[in-house]
């Protein structure tokens, strides 16, 4: 492509994408510079002579393929959302945690959940004792939910919920708190994980068996369509494929091929694909070889808006965009030297805005020892905030664009996992990958072989397997009292003494009807909801229906 004709495209991108968007959302300031009093572009473009295939490969940011960014503008127009993952113990610790990091700039929330909500057992279930309130916060009826969000403006602020398969439930709570707020559902913003092939591939929080769970992921995405419409009703991840071992092109292949599969149920469900693929979101790893994660993303960017134009015919823009949330690597975190992790953060997280993230979360040094303490977690929100108006990387659009490095990079893992996807396809897509363990089992040697090359000294960990020194590891830690879980279960008796038993019996009776059936489930769910039945009574409902999943052996 000859100069001439790039500046051709320029011109157009400049009349037809930046234009609209400049008049809708101006940019944070009149000009950017340097230090030196050097002008900083808003984007730059290959000088005369190298821009062969530029147009087709990198194109331009707010234009197919994506490659350069989703937005026009990117963040010279607006910063992405600091969105911290927080959670722990009871409604009312996490409910001040959440206010606290309002008060310092958090500009989302992000909730997670201890693990007996996120497989759908109460609070005073015995299989939760030992768990309540420990990675995460208790939420076992629509009264814990109100407790949460109280004094939290829903009208305003953007919630992300880590919660997968009741991932309905959690969602029908959120919704019935903004109704008693007085807050609309069309009115809510956030997103539900809701991803439970990954849950089958590397975590494990699954409940039913795939085939009713996919139901209740196209049911949430058709009720979302028409009464919470600014919802993202899936965040496809790839963080934990990440944590559980794979490579940053397995994350791609596997996490992408995993998107394939639930465009593909919302297609038999009858989904219009340029109107729920608006609403697709995905949630990608941070890890610590910074120049790879970069190309990472913008390899993810293209190979998925490829796949919603060819291969599922979507026309409309929104429908190509891959939009992602980033959280820096938890499985990179040593106890060993803890402060450590402040510089493995803080370069993790330059990768994920150098890669061009709408939504990020970093996480704590103490996190390889326990739930972040107060002081940790405004140190992680304060290493957004330092990269966001003080480094200069959001001063022009792809900072890193153009490197020969960057781009083959780019190139090579959008190949690999362009591969990986096609080996999929062959098998029959992800669900049979899963069901066969092929997805499992090439995490499981990408994570063996990693170990071996740390444990052999190929890979070096500082301050844990070279730079070592004595050290008592001892920092103040967040610590969860075995307190959380009798109080837990004191609120639930009294909530089942005083709420309407027969409405209860009644919403979870229809609900299991429903369940045997084909219906929409989610106005059952609110229905349940609102009648104060429980997490557990709700999930307990559809395990009766559906059964449970059990695992396959992967060898």
């Amino acid at each position: 492509m000859r100069k001439k004709k790039l500046n051709t495209y320029k011109k157009n991108w400049e009349d037809q994408t930046l234009k609209p968007a400049l008049d809708r959302f101006p940019e944070r300031k009149e000009g950017f510079s340097t230090t030196s009093d050097i002008e900083v572009e808003r984007l730059y473009l290959p000088p005369e002579g190298a821009a062969d295939g530029y147009a087709e490969k990198r194109g331009f940011p707010g234009e197919y393929p994506f490659t350069r960014g989703i937005q026009p503008t990117m963040y010279r127009g607006r910063l992405w959302t600091m969105r911290q993952y927080a959670g722990f113990a009871s409604a009312e610790e996490s409910n001040n945690r959440y206010k606290y990091l309002l008060e310092q700039g958090q500009t989302g929330l992000s909730i997670a959940f201890d693990l007996p909500t996120q497989i759908g057992y109460d609070a005073d279930d015995s299989i939760a004792a030992g768990e309540v309130g420990k990675v995460g916060v208790s939420i076992s009826s629509l009264e814990d939910m109100e407790i949460l969000l109280d004094g939290i403006p829903l009208d305003k602020v953007s919630t992300s919920m880590t919660i997968n398969a009741p991932a309905s439930v959690l969602l029908a709570m959120y919704i019935a708190v903004g109704k008693k707020q007085g807050v609309e559902p069309k009115q809510l913003r956030g997103t539900i994980q809701n991803d439970i092939l990954k849950e089958y591939v590397a975590r494990g929080t699954y409940i039913y068996p795939p085939k009713p769970s996919m139901r209740l992921i196209t049911d949430i995405m058709s009720y979302c369509k028409d009464h919470v419409p600014r919802w993202n009703t899936i965040s496809i991840s790839g963080y934990h494929i990440r944590e559980a071992g794979s490579s940053a092109a397995q994350e791609i292949a596997f996490t992408l091929a995993n998107g394939i599969a639930y465009v593909e149920a919302a297609l038999y469900a009858g989904l219009d694909v340029n109107e729920f693929a608006a609403q697709l979101s995905f949630f990608f790893n941070a890890h610590n070889n910074l120049l790879e994660e970069v190309a990472k993303y913008r390899a993810a960017r293209r190979l998925w808006a490829a796949i919603m134009r060819e291969r599922f015919g979507a026309t409309k823009e929104r429908a190509w965009m891959l939009r992602f949330h980033t959280q820096t690597g938890g499985s990179t975190l040593t106890a060993q030297q803890p402060v450590n992790n402040v510089v493995r953060v803080a370069m993790q997280a330059l990768a994920a805005v150098l890669g061009g993230t709408q939504s990020l979360h970093t996480n704590s040094m103490d996190e390889a020892l326990a739930l972040p303490t107060q002081e940790a977690a405004q140190v992680a929100l304060r290493t957004q905030q330092i990269i966001a108006y003080e480094s200069g990387v959001t001063d022009t659009i792809d900072p890193l664009a153009g490197s020969y490095f960057i781009e083959e990079l780019t190139d090579q893992l959008e190949a690999k996992a362009k591969a990986y996807i096609d080996k999929i396809d062959e098998m029959g897509g992800a669900l049979t990958a899963i069901e066969q363990g092929y997805i499992q089992r090439e995490i499981q040697e990408s994570a063996y072989l990693y170990q071996r090359a740390v444990e052999q000294n190929e890979q070096v960990i500082v301050g844990m397997n070279r730079f070592t020194v004595d050290e008592e590891v001892a920092p103040d830690l967040l610590r969860v009292d075995e307190s959380v879980a009798q109080k837990q279960a004191e609120r639930l008796a009294a909530l089942r003494n005083r709420r309407d038993d027969a409405a209860v019996e009644q919403a979870l009776a229809n609900l299991e009807t429903a369940a045997q059936g084909d219906a929409n489930l989610m106005p059952y769910i609110l229905s349940a909801v609102e009648s104060y039945a429980t997490t557990g009574e709700i999930c307990h409902t559809l395990r009766r229906t559906w059964g449970e999943y059990l695992a396959p052996v992967t060898i």
